[in-house]
C-alpha cells in the first residue's frame, strides 16, 4: 500500500513523474527554480508567476527526479530551502531535497488505530530515548513498551530544526523530518514497525510559531505574520488576517500530511493557548474538522491540546479527543516535593482538594482566579466532561526539563510518596502518559538543549540562566552560571537514557510497579471504560485524604480511597467492592475502622451499581 497527501504547496510527483513545484511568495516579484543536477552542476530556471502570490513550475523527467535537491531564488538574490521541504539533509538552511512520498510500500493497510479508551500513553524525544538518537534505533524497544504496557507513542517534534540537538520546538520546516533522526522512510518505518505490535504512534506539532533561526518566510511571504497580534516567540503566525487562508491551509496540510502520508495515529497540539485567532471558525476547528472529514472518517485518529487557558469547549465539541491537564500534575508535585514556587503558587492553597477535582472533573482551574496570572480568570467548567478528555501525569519534558538542572521526580521525591501517586495516576480513568524513562526511575536528567550558533546561542544560555534569577537556589551570578549551558553537546548527551541501568535492583523495581499498575489497568478497568460519561464525586478527609467515585461504561462502580500525607486522616468512609490494587494488605481493616494511614491508596471496584 501506498501514501501521499496531496497538497498545494512544495515539490511534489505527478503522475507522468514530472515534478511540480509550488511556492506562495507574495512579496517577491521573481522566484526561479535553483535545481542541483550533480555537486557544483546547478540548474536555474525561473517559475511561473501565478494569481494570489504563487510560483509554478513542472519540469519533466530527467530534468527534475526524486533524490535532486533544490532551492528558491528570491528576486535574483537569496536563495532558500522549500517551506513544505518533505526532507532537508543539509539542515534548515540547506537545500530541500525531492521525495517520492509514494514509493514507501506499506505494511499496515489493516491498521485502523485503536480506541482512546485504551490509551496509555508514553511520551519519548527520539534523539534522547537511545544512545543513536535515531528513528530506526528506536524500533528495538517497541517490544519493551508493549510489555511495560504502553499503548502510544508521542513522538516530540520531529520537523527539522536548526543544528544537530533540539527539543523540537524550534521547527522552521514542519513536512522535513529532521535529518538527524534519519530519513523519511525511516520514520515511516518506525511507525510501521509501531503498528505491528499494536502501538498507536501520536506526534507532537508546533503550529503557534517558527524558531528563530532558518525561517526565511518573513523575506518573500510576510502575510504569515501578524501585525496585530503577538506571542511569546514574537509576531503571531497570522490565522485572521489579510492572506490567512493560505496561511490557514499550510498549517492543515502540514496535520493532513502527517496522518495521511506517514499514518500517524494523532496529532498532539502545542501550545494552542499561544495561537490568536478572532475569526470563526478558529484555526483549531477548522483543523479538527478537516481531520475528521479526510483520515478520521477510516481510522481512530486522536488530536490532542495543550491548553493552559483550560478551554473545555474545544473538547465538549468531540472534534478534539483530549488536552493534557497540567493541573493535575501540579497538585501532585506539591504533593510530592513541598515546592510552591511559580505556577504552582496557584495549587498550595489546597493540593489534595485540586487533585481531587481534577479526578473527578478534569481542570482544576474551571473559571477561578489565577494568583500566577495577577488574579485573571482561569478555565472553563469540565465537570460535564468524561474522564478521556484528560491526560493525566507526573511527569513529561516540560515540567522535567524546565528545572534548571532537569531533575526527574524520581530524584526529588521520597519512594513510599511516589508510589502510591503512581497507584492514584495509572489506576483513574482518565489516559496515564508517561515520560520516557520515568518507568524505571531513569537516573539521567531531561535537560533543556539546542545547537544554536553566534549570538543567538549566548543569548538562549543567557536566557535560560535569567529565567532562574527569582529563585533563592539562583539568586547570586555564581551559582546560576552552573546551570547548563543549552548549546553544550555534553547537555544533549546527559540527557540520553541509560538502558544499561536497567539492571540495576532500584531501576528494576520500579519498572516493575508501573507494570504492576499498568497490567491492572488493562485487564480490569479499560474493559470498563468504553461508553463512560461525565459525573464523578468527590470527598476530602483531612488535611490530605480523598475519596473518588466513578460510574464506569459498564454500570460498575470503581471507588479511590488515598491519602497522599504524611499524618493519617480519620473519618467516616464509605467504600464497597473488590479490591484491585491495596498498598498495604491490611488496608482495607484500616478503612474499615474508619483510618486512612499516611501514603496510603486503594482502588475498589463494584460490578453493576443499580
Amino acid at each position: 500500500m501506498r501514501r501521499m497527501h496531496e497538497m498545494p504547496f512544495g515539490a511534489s510527483l505527478l503522475p507522468d513523474n514530472s515534478v511540480r513545484f509550488r511556492l506562495w511568495a507574495p512579496a517577491a516579484e521573481l522566484v526561479e527554480l535553483c535545481l542541483e543536477k550533480s555537486p557544483g552542476e546547478n540548474s536555474v530556471v525561473p517559475m511561473n508567476r501565478l494569481d494570489g502570490g504563487w510560483f509554478q513550475l513542472e519540469l519533466p523527467p530527467p530534468q527534475a527526479r526524486p533524490g535532486m535537491l533544490y532551492r528558491y531564488r528570491i528576486d535574483g538574490g537569496l536563495s532558500v530551502p522549500d517551506p513544505a521541504s518533505r526532507a532537508n539533509p543539509q539542515d534548515v538552511h540547506g537545500p530541500s531535497c525531492i521525495v517520492d512520498a509514494a514509493a514507501f510500500e506499506w505494511q499496515d493497510r489493516n491498521w485502523q488505530g485503536r480506541p482512546w479508551h485504551s490509551a496509555v500513553i508514553y511520551e519519548m524525544h527520539v534523539g534522547c530515548f537511545t544512545r543513536e538518537g535515531s528513528f530506526t534505533a528506536a524500533i528495538q524497544h517497541l517490544d519493551y513498551l508493549v510489555a511495560l504496557g504502553v499503548s502510544a507513542i508521542e513522538l516530540m517534534p520531529v520537523a527539522d530544526f536548526p543544528g544537530r540537538r533540539n527539543w523540537g520546538y524550534d521547527g522552521v520546516l514542519p513536512f522535513a523530518p529532521d535529518s538527524s533522526y534519519g530519513t523519511p522512510d525511516e520514520l515511516k518505518t518506525l511507525i510501521q514497525a509501531a503498528h505491528a505490535k499494536g502501538l498507536m504512534v501520536l506526534l507532537d506539532v508546533v503550529y503557534n510559531h517558527f524558531g528563530p533561526d532558518g525561517n526565511y518566510l518573513h523575506a518573500y511571504a510576510p502575510q504569515f505574520f501578524s501585525e496585530r497580534h503577538h506571542t511569546p516567540w514574537g509576531a503571531a503566525i497570522n490565522f485572521d488576517g489579510e492572506g490567512s487562508r493560505v496561511v490557514r491551509d499550510f498549517f492543515i496540510h502540514n496535520a493532513l500530511y502527517w496522518l495521511e502520508e506517514y499514518h500517524f495515529d494523532g496529532l498532539r497540539l502545542d501550545a494552542v493557548h499561544a495561537i490568536v485567532d478572532d475569526s470563526r471558525p478558529d484555526i483549531l476547528e477548522e483543523l479538527a474538522a478537516a481531520v475528521h472529514a479526510g483520515p478520521g472518517r477510516t481510522g481512530q485518529v486522536h488530536l490532542v491540546l495543550e491548553n493552559d487557558a483550560n478551554a473545555a469547549r474545544y473538547l465538549q465539541q468531540g472534534a478534539i479527543t483530549a488536552q493534557w491537564n497540567d493541573d493535575i500534575h501540579h497538585a501532585l508535585h506539591i504533593l510530592l516535593t513541598g515546592e510552591r514556587d511559580g505556577y504552582y503558587a496557584d495549587y498550595a492553597d489546597q493540593p489534595i482538594r485540586h487533585l481531587a477535582r481534577c479526578l473527578a472533573e478534569g481542570f482544576a482551574f474551571q473559571g477561578e482566579p489565577s494568583l500566577f496570572r495577577a488574579g485573571r480568570l482561569r478555565g472553563e467548567s469540565s465537570r460535564h466532561l468524561p474522564p478521556g478528555a484528560f491526560i493525566n501525569f507526573c511527569q513529561t519534558h516540560d515540567q522535567v526539563g524546565n528545572r534548571a538542572y532537569g531533575e526527574r521526580i524520581a530524584m526529588l521525591a521520597q519512594p513510599r510518596p511516589l508510589q502510591v501517586v503512581l497507584a492514584v495516576l495509572l489506576l483513574a480513568p482518565s489516559p496515564p502518559m508517561l515520560f520516557m524513562g520515568e518507568e524505571f526511575a531513569a537516573a539521567t536528567p531531561f535537560q533543556f538543549f539546542c545547537d544554536f550558533q553566534g549570538d543567538l546561542a549566548n543569548a538562549v544560555t543567557e536566557g535560560r540562566r535569567r529565567e532562574f534569577a527569582d529563585f533563592r537556589e539562583f539568586a547570586d551570578a555564581a551559582s546560576r552560571a552552573r546551570i547548563p549551558d543549552p548549546n553544550d553537546p555534553l547537555t544533549f548527551e546527559h540527557s540520553k537514557l541509560d538502558w544499561g541501568s536497567l539492571g540495576a535492583p532500584q531501576h528494576k523495581a520500579w519498572l516493575e510497579h508501573y507494570r504492576r499498575l499498568l497490567g491492572l489497568r488493562r485487564d480490569h478497568v479499560v474493559p470498563r471504560l468504553p461508553g463512560m460519561g461525565a459525573g464523578a464525586e468527590f470527598e476530602l478527609a483531612g488535611a490530605s485524604g480523598l475519596t473518588v467515585r466513578w460510574r464506569l461504561g459498564d454500570g460498575s462502580g470503581l471507588t479511590l480511597l488515598a491519602n497522599l500525607g504524611d499524618a493519617a486522616v480519620e473519618g467516616t468512609l464509605h467504600f464497597a467492592g473488590t479490591p484491585l490494587y491495596l498498598s498495604q494488605p491490611d488496608l482495607p481493616a484500616m478503612l474499615a475502622s474508619g483510618r486512612i494511614p499516611a501514603w496510603s491508596a486503594g482502588w475498589f471496584i463494584e460490578d453493576a451499581i443499580p
